[in-house]
């Protein structure tokens, strides 16, 4: 088990623009070949966006990227002609497949903060698309087949208690309060990487919300 906290993420971003980025994987100019991947997961990003601010027009090509907002509302673009707002407890998936390009903007007048995974398909190639599913209810799990991987949304009170998936990989991210895993307290943008999960548990100190990645294995 391989406890990340939230201040050891990579910060990245532009601040002057309004947009603030913390890393969990090697990203950008943060290169570091120990922290490249884990499982399908090859980023966590927490993004904050002042309103007004955002990302223009960029090009994505075979990643699956998995949006969560926290608070405020992201506006999302693509060139696929989909034009979106996602707000908390609604979950969006780009599928950039063989290439698209979207934008990612905060045209609301409060801050925005979001958390987006990017994770590898298990087949480069074919065409993009794109879904949201609006207010997942919890425990409700959510299937991105095409990188062998689900995501489980767990919202805990306090000493509530949730099962963590068994897996080869499972990926925690502690997105709001304070839970206890595995004999660590967690705080909100800690993350916890398990290996060969089995037998583990949540356990909310706080009021908690998490996301909880069960990855299988690279295919061979």
């Amino acid at each position: 088990m391989d406890v990340r906290r939230a201040a050891e993420r990579y910060p990245g971003g532009d601040p002057a623009a309004g947009i603030e980025s913390r890393h969990a994987f090697s990203f950008g100019p943060h290169y570091d070949p120990d922290n490249l991947r884990f499982g399908a997961m090859i980023a966590c990003n927490e993004e904050r966006l002042a309103p007004g601010a955002g990302f223009d027009e960029h090009p994505h090509s075979h990643t699956e990227i998995v949006t969560w907002v926290v608070e405020g509302e992201l506006t999302h673009r693509d060139s696929t002609g989909h034009e979106t707002r996602v707000g908390p407890g609604d979950v969006q998936r780009l599928s950039s497949a063989g290439g698209v390009r979207h934008v990612e903007r905060n045209d609301a007048g409060s801050p925005l903060t979001f958390i987006q995974t990017w994770l590898a398909p298990l087949s480069p190639g074919g065409d993009p698309s794109y879904e949201i599913v609006h207010g997942i209810a919890d425990s409700t799990p959510y299937a991105v087949p095409e990188a062998g991987a689900m995501l489980h949304v767990r919202r805990l009170g306090v000493g509530e208690r949730t099962a963590v998936p068994d897996g080869a990989y499972v990926y925690v991210h502690v997105v709001r309060g304070e839970v206890r895993l595995g004999g660590e307290e967690l705080s909100a943008g800690d993350a916890v990487r398990i290996a060969d999960a089995e037998g583990v548990e949540a356990v909310g100190v706080s009021a908690a919300e998490l996301l909880v990645w069960e990855m299988a294995p690279p295919a061979r």
